[in-house]
């Protein structure tokens, strides 16, 4: 893991369907930093976030990794991050296992079942391991969605709504988990409605639509 990675976004605007969702908002978050977006839905919290992972092109600004904008940066950056959306990514007619594997493939890692299993185990999904994803519920496919995040070796977590649907005991191992990442000089940002703590060297928040 990198642990001087530092991830800075200046003067970002972001339009859509010819309204500005925000406009000339920056950024910097440093090794074992954690950035919360937050807003009122429709503020722009998703779109910051896809912004902010490549996903999608400011209007203005840039985003930089390092001293590099990620325009530039392109497979390398996406090989350092790990993004999780609203959409949780997983193939219905595949099962839980199939799924990670699948995923781990997209990234150029192969992923045996026992490391998928344990994944699924750290979010206590694993009695639906080889059950196809179509069968489960909300909750459980979130589980199954999170599980990659023990597998990823990425520096930089974006996860938008990560603890929505989730159970009790699932927040605080994911909490946990996150904790730990930050700990070990990963990066993160997140939108939650939820109040939960997460442990980091450095916290920040980012109101949009204020």
């Amino acid at each position: 893991m990198t642990s001087n990675a530092a991830l800075t976004a200046h003067g970002l605007t972001c339009t859509r369907g010819g309204r500005v969702l925000f406009r000339d908002v920056n950024l910097a978050l440093d090794a074992g930093g954690l950035l919360y977006v937050l807003g009122e839905n429709g503020s722009g919290k998703s779109s910051l976030l896809r912004l902010i992972a490549g996903l999608l092109s400011p209007e203005q600004g840039d985003v930089c990794w390092g001293d590099e904008k990620i325009t530039q940066l392109k497979d390398n950056y996406h090989a350092s991050l790990f993004y999780l959306g609203h959409l949780n990514g997983l193939k219905d007619d595949l099962t839980a296992i199939e799924n990670l594997q699948m995923n781990a493939s997209l990234v150029g890692a192969l992923i045996n079942e026992t490391h998928a299993l344990k994944a699924l185990e750290a979010m206590d999904i694993k009695k639906c391991a080889h059950l196809p994803v179509r069968v489960l519920s909300q909750g459980q496919k979130k589980r199954v969605a999170l599980a990659r995040l023990w597998l990823t070796q990425s520096t930089l977590w974006i996860l938008d709504e990560p603890f929505a649907a989730l159970d009790t005991i699932s927040v605080e191992r994911l909490t946990t988990h996150l904790s730990q990442h930050l700990c070990h000089g990963g990066l993160a940002i997140l939108t939650t409605h939820q109040n939960v703590t997460v442990q980091a060297r450095t916290t920040q928040s980012l109101r949009l639509g204020a």
